[in-house]
């Protein structure tokens, strides 16, 4: 009887992860892509240095991810183009003695983005809209905080792009 265990543990070891795969599982219509381009985004708002911003937010998440390469211009199988299409401000939170006195805002940013075939070009592989918000205390200076906020909110924002491009949601 025992030499049938070891035998039979081996066999349910082994079997016990045959589905599973390295990497991640990508979209269909995305699998014979392995790198991407990330030009510099376009924004469409009026803020100091939101282009360098949102482009290296969206990097970093790729990187992070794993899943695709970046890559250059010319060896790149997809070229992602990205725009920074709005920014908006919500009171979350008054003071306690102003009601237009803002304690606490909440941002939110919209990307626009589409991944472009580059051996077709005009050829859309995928495109969205991601939109997500970040919250942030209004200090004496209002204008650093927003500064503050901005890259948290573009970081949650560009994750939801990778994960709709990596995982297809």
């Amino acid at each position: 009887m025992k030499h049938l265990l070891f035998p039979l543990f081996c066999l349910i070891a082994l079997t016990s992860c045959a589905g599973y795969r390295l990497g991640g599982l990508k979209p269909k219509h995305l699998e014979s892509v392995k790198s991407i381009y990330i030009p510099l985004a376009k924004s469409r708002v009026i803020f100091p240095r939101a282009e360098a911003l949102t482009t290296n937010s969206v990097v970093d998440s790729f990187v992070t991810d794993g899943t695709y390469r970046i890559g250059n211009a010319s060896k790149s199988d997809a070229t992602l183009q990205v725009t920074l299409s709005s920014i908006n401000y919500r009171q979350v939170r008054a003071s306690r003695f102003d009601s237009l006195s803002s304690e606490e805002l909440e941002m939110e940013v919209t990307l626009d983005w589409i991944l472009i075939d580059p051996s077709k070009p005009g050829t859309a592989l995928d495109q969205g809209r991601s939109r997500e918000r970040t919250r942030f205390f209004a200090s004496d200076n209002l204008q650093t905080a927003r500064a503050n906020a901005l890259p948290d909110a573009l970081e949650r924002a560009s994750r939801s792009i990778v994960s709709r491009l990596s995982d297809g949601f």
